[in-house]
Order: C-alpha cells, then sequence, then structure tokens
C-alpha cells in the first residue's frame, strides 16, 4: 500500500521551494549528524541530499531534527 504524498502540507511545500531554488541547506539529524547540500528529491518517507562532493544521502523523515537554511 502506497502512502499518499501530502503536498498540502507547509513542510511538503517548503521542502518543494528548496528543491526547486537549489537552495543549500543544513540537516541535523537525531543521532546528532549534520549533513550539507542540496535538497535533489522529497517522497512521502524520504528526502536526497546532494552534498558539496556530489555524493546523494537518503535520509529518512523521522530521523531529521530540524533543516536550517538561509
Amino acid at each position: 500500500m502506497s502512502q499518499e504524498f501530502a503536498t498540502g502540507l507547509p513542510s511538503v511545500r517548503q521542502v518543494q521551494n528548496l528543491i526547486r531554488d537549489h537552495a543549500p541547506i543544513e540537516v541535523k539529524l537525531i543521532t546528532g549528524d549534520v549533513i550539507t547540500g542540496r535538497v535533489v528529491w522529497q517522497d512521502p518517507q524520504c528526502i536526497c541530499i546532494q552534498t558539496e562532493d556530489q555524493s546523494k544521502h537518503q535520509i529518512w523523515k523521522q530521523a531529521i531534527g530540524f533543516l536550517k537554511y538561509s
């Protein structure tokens, strides 16, 4: 069973704007790790961050402490 993508939620729209604008962000995980890069895509459970060295990190949304961007 697939989960529906709730595009009406402010957080989903906010991440879509970050993708569109290619905005640099910092993601702090609940483990304390920090990943810096740009959001490439999102789905209902994950986001994908591409770092400066072009590596991609799929991150479960439930593992995110916060997103920081300017």
